[in-house]
């Protein structure tokens, strides 16, 4: 499907679209003719931009992002899809507990220094 009909299904502007495509998230191929070279995406484009856009809302990187697809292009196993992003919500929660223990430990400060 080309540019407008995919922004148009998923709800995602076009250049958002074309962001994602820039950062490696998205591919699509030329489709070449005599007076232009139309972009065509594939189906699952609509499935991506849908999780894409669910991730950013929550705060997730386009690194992060990134790195889920990059893991699952090798292999379009849901196993793998699954696994990397375990692997992601482990990193997130020890992050968490990280700025946990920052927070705990300058609420102290504060609380010292009254």
């Amino acid at each position: 499907m080309r540019i407008g009909e995919l922004a148009q299904k998923s709800g995602v502007s076009r250049d958002t679209i074309r962001f994602y495509e820039r950062n490696g998230l998205l591919t699509s191929t030329v489709e070449d003719s005599e007076t232009n070279s139309y972009r065509n995406y594939r189906d699952d484009c609509l499935v991506w931009l849908q999780f894409f856009t669910g991730a950013r809302d929550a705060g997730v990187s386009v690194a992060d992002l990134r790195s889920i697809v990059e893991a699952t292009a090798e292999s379009c196993d849901r196993e793998v899809a699954r696994g990397v992003i375990q692997h992601k919500i482990e990193e997130l929660k020890e992050r968490a507990d990280q700025i946990g223990q920052v927070i705990g430990f300058l609420e102290n400060t504060l609380s010292g220094s009254e």
